[in-house]
């Protein structure tokens, strides 16, 4: 019985430095046992007070202070800043003033084509397309348009950039292009920095069945990924994350049954333990979304010993994504199943 009701996977369903490896299942040396479980919340920074600073500057249109630690990123990272900038109200409003100040500065560029496609989805909700208005669609593509103008000559001007390919791939997918444009961007990205966790969590995503893929080939995507890459990578999260997709596609009642299904489950394990709980896995920035999948996938097949280590390490650290799946707060459904695992 799920804690709450899922949400709809609808058409708009949108959807990183550390020591060497955790230690899994064992806690890093020298940590602190956790006396008492941290209040769950959403945090875009992930606790990092660099980033923090970042993004501050960006609510703020401070792109002279601002600039300096997009200059100094390389290409996940610059990618990851972004992205984070991305979603920050206001910031189409002072990179077009950046534009026009320094029109051969690829950065400003950049952000703001990324804030376009953040802020076309933003346009467009999560609703199911019957649900979007003619208005809503409007803004949807015009803002998709200008993104894809934008990235498109930021990849020209800077062809080493994983960061315009990354979000190409998010605007191909709202615009419906061809399947072989997306792959072409997907393959552009990856080309850059193989072994990307978000140029594959895109690449998942175009190849669900909700726009136009299949569970099939979604799932052969998800294993090859993770097969093909070394032990101890992010990428077998991708494992959980389809899995996660074709439980959110079923009725009730059959959704529980697939997800706790012994050869769901041996994939599960599997993957967890080839990727976030093997020794060579290293706590990059946004390692917490692979955990925040294996946590919330586990505990919906009542793993409750496997989530608990992954909630643990969480220390009430939320993303969004994937809890967004289930109905209400992310934060709220987190700590329910965090909860409910404290209990094995």
């Amino acid at each position: 019985m799920p804690l709450f009701r899922r949400r709809s996977g609808g058409e708009g369903a949108q959807d990183r430095a550390g020591r060497r490896g955790f230690g899994f299942g064992r806690r890093a040396a020298g940590a602190p046992a956790v006396a008492r479980a941290a209040e769950p919340r959403l945090d875009p920074t992930f606790g990092d007070e660099s980033v923090r600073l970042v993004l501050g500057q960006a609510a703020a249109g401070d792109w002279t202070a601002l600039r300096p630690a997009l200059a100094a990123a390389d290409g996940a990272d610059l990618t990851w800043l972004a992205g984070s900038i991305a979603d920050v109200s206001g910031v189409e409003r002072w990179t077009a003033r950046a534009m026009d100040d320094a029109p051969d500065d690829a950065l400003p560029l950049l952000l703001s084509g990324a804030r376009h496609v953040t802020w076309a989805w933003e346009a467009r909700t999560g609703a199911r397309a019957k649900h979007v208005t003619e208005e809503q669609w409007k803004l949807f593509h015009e803002r998709l348009d200008t993104a894809e103008e934008q990235l498109l000559e930021v990849a020209e001007r800077e062809p080493s950039w994983l960061a315009p390919w990354y979000f190409l791939q998010i605007s191909a997918r709202g615009a419906s292009l061809a399947p072989d444009v997306a792959t072409c961007r997907f393959e552009a990205a990856v080309r850059r920095v193989p072994g990307h966790p978000g140029s594959h969590r895109q690449r998942l995503q175009q190849l669900c069945a909700k726009w136009g893929g299949s569970h099939d080939a979604m799932h052969e995507f998800a294993r090859s990924s993770m097969l093909a890459a070394p032990e101890g990578s992010q990428l077998g999260e991708l494992v959980a994350l389809a899995h996660l997709e074709r439980w959110l596609d079923l009725p009730d009642g059959e959704d529980h049954a697939y997800l706790s299904g012994p050869t769901v489950l041996a994939e599960l394990q599997e993957a967890a333990f080839r990727s976030v709980l093997h020794p060579d896995f290293v706590p990059v920035r946004g390692w917490q979304a692979s955990f925040n999948t294996f946590a919330m996938a586990f505990s919906l097949a009542d793993q409750r010993k496997t989530a608990r280590l992954l909630f643990d390490a969480l220390d009430g650290l939320v993303t969004e994504s994937p809890w967004h799946y289930l109905a209400g707060d992310p934060a709220k459904a987190y700590r329910a199943h965090r909860d409910r695992c404290a209990t094995y």
